[in-house]
């Protein structure tokens, strides 16, 4: 009898397939087909379960960027709430007289890809403006806030950018 490697590749799909329905597999992206496939993270950084649905997982990362806003700079194409995030923790720092030039950087080298979507109407034009600068990019933010541009937070976190 010879072997032709014919049991090993159906043995293997059945266990990533029971391995993924068990929550034991972590995710790196959305699903196919999801208003945001393109978005990707590292999955040596965030511990997302497999069998969560498209929003659990957006609410997970979202939830680690709150806890680790650094870690924001492993994800591809960021989702606007998960850039909510982000903008939230710039409006903290703002409002409590700090600089958070690193987060702004944070969110101005998301902006290098052309698929992410923008979280606040002009921020994309403001970093092209800027030419990257953070200190300009905030300035374009503080100015939003201060006109009511930036109203809702995302459901995740509950924080918001505030103006000056």
């Amino acid at each position: 009898m010879r072997y032709t490697g014919g049991m090993f590749p159906i043995l293997t799909q059945a266990l990533a397939y029971v391995s993924r329905v068990c929550g034991f597999d972590t995710l790196d992206s959305f699903p196919p087909g999801h208003a945001h496939a393109r978005t990707h993270w590292s999955g040596a950084h965030f511990d997302i379960a497999s069998d969560l649905k498209p929003d659990q997982i957006e609410r997970a990362v979202c939830e680690k960027i709150a806890n680790t806003p650094m870690i924001f700079a492993h994800i591809a194409n960021p989702t606007p709430d998960m850039q909510r995030v982000i903008l939230g923790m710039i409006g903290s720092r703002v409002q409590h007289g700090g600089q958070p030039l690193d987060l702004v950087a944070l969110l101005i080298s998301a902006y290098r890809s052309p698929y992410t979507k923008d979280a606040l109407p002009g921020l994309r034009a403001a970093i092209e403006v800027n030419e990257g600068d953070p200190r300009g990019v905030l300035d374009f933010l503080n100015d939003a806030a201060a006109f009511g541009v930036i109203d809702a937070t995302p459901h995740q976190s509950g924080l918001k950018l505030v103006g000056r």
